[in-house]
Parts: C-alpha cells; sequence; structure tokens
C-alpha cells in the first residue's frame, strides 16, 4: 500500500458528491451501532473505497500496526450482516529530507519507508445503510420511525406518565 494510493482516494471521495454522501451514510451505520465506543476506532483512516455493488457498499479503513481496532466492535456488525475482514500490511511513506542521501538514487523523490499496519475491510448491505438514512431503526423485532420518536421529545409526550404511579408503586409526598 502506498500513500499516493490512499490520497488519490481521497481526492476522488471529495471530486464527486455521490461517493461523498455514500460515505457518511456508511460512518452514519457505523456510529448508530456504537462502533467508536470500542478502542482504537476513532483512529482508523480511509484508505479505500467507498466502493458500490447492487447490494453491497464496501470501504476499507487503516489503522498503525500497535493500535489494533478492537474486534469487539466489529461482533456488533455481524448482526447487521456486516462483513468484516481484518489483514496486516505495509504502508510505504516518504522519509524526511534532510541530506542527498534521502532520495531514491538518481531522482528527486525521497527514500520510502515501510511500516506495518492492520487493515478493515468493512463490507456493508446496501440496504442497512438505506435503512439509517431514511430514518428507520429495529427495536425489539418493531421498525420504529425515528421521526416519529424526536417528535415526541419535542411534544414532551415522554413526560405524558408524569405524576402517574404505576401499580405496585407508592406516591411520595
Amino acid at each position: 500500500m502506498d500513500v499516493k494510493d490512499i490520497v488519490d482516494n481521497t481526492k476522488r471521495i471529495y471530486m464527486s458528491d455521490s461517493s461523498m454522501e455514500t460515505l457518511m451514510d456508511f460512518e452514519r451505520v457505523l456510529d448508530e451501532v456504537d462502533l467508536y465506543a470500542f478502542k482504537n476506532w476513532k483512529k482508523g483512516e480511509l484508505v479505500q473505497g467507498p466502493i458500490k455493488t447492487a447490494h453491497w457498499i464496501e470501504c476499507s479503513f487503516m489503522w498503525p500496526y500497535k493500535a489494533m481496532p478492537d474486534p469487539d466492535g466489529a461482533k456488533r456488525l455481524l448482526g447487521y450482516n456486516v462483513i468484516v475482514e481484518y489483514s496486516k500490511d505495509k504502508l510505504k511513506t516518504p522519509i524526511k529530507i534532510e541530506d542527498y542521501g534521502d532520495f531514491e538514487p538518481g531522482t528527486k523523490k525521497a527514500k520510502l519507508t515501510t511500516n506495518p499496519v492492520w487493515l478493515v475491510k468493512i463490507k456493508m448491505p446496501s440496504e442497512l445503510v438505506k435503512d439509517a438514512v431514511e430514518g428507520f431503526i429495529e427495536l425489539e423485532g418493531k421498525d420504529i420511525d425515528l421521526s416519529d420518536l424526536d417528535d415526541s421529545y419535542e411534544e414532551d409526550l415522554d413526560d405524558m406518565t408524569a405524576g402517574q404511579t404505576q401499580p405496585g408503586e407508592e406516591e411520595l409526598v
């Protein structure tokens, strides 16, 4: 893997509104399953994707070798039919130029150093991303429209039972 490939992928995303939207929707799903609560998941960097096919959206992320993302976070995704693959790779980066010996012989390019990294490929069903965008969530086997939930909070419907006692409870005086 080369830094140039990562920069090219980032440039491609910024040049395409649809790629940017897809990436934001993909990230929204990761956020909704509380993936970022697990160790090191916030430190990942996008290196490839989003790649859309008829039924899947795929992104690959990179972490420094010493900061592997917690596999328990990935387990959260498995319940949503998301495919998560971990692999080891090496990232080639240019070294800091301090003298002529830091250049590749006969060129004006810096020598490259190789560092070990973790790659995590996340392949998510398109339907899951679509559901997150539309604002639906499944809770205990029932689909709930998140906009209805937000509206109820705005109308203080969650306080409708205020002042009422539940069976078996005593009212405090």
